[in-house]
């Protein structure tokens, strides 16, 4: 009874480590698709975020006041934030 619970415990220690080394392979190409997902997004972001600011523009807001208005539109796409949310 004694070594089974000890032969449970060590095999629950070891279960990260053999899930982080079958995952290991896959890592470069989940790391490129990652990096490509991201980059899509961060584009078409910019791509709203002029959107937005030139309809500002257009329903005659100031310069100045679209721009703060376009900057806080943009928050949600910078990934620093949510990093440091989790640190």
């Amino acid at each position: 009874m004694l070594v089974s619970k000890m032969n449970q415990e060590n095999s629950e220690e070891y279960r990260p480590i053999k899930l982080f080394g079958m995952m290991l392979p896959s890592m470069p190409k989940l790391t490129l698709r990652l990096t490509a997902t991201f980059l899509r997004f961060k584009r078409n972001a910019n791509k709203a975020g002029k959107v937005f600011k030139k309809e500002l523009l257009k329903q005659g807001i100031d310069d100045k006041t679209a721009s703060e208005l376009t900057d806080i539109y943009l928050e949600s796409s910078h990934i620093r934030k949510y990093i440091q949310n989790f640190q």
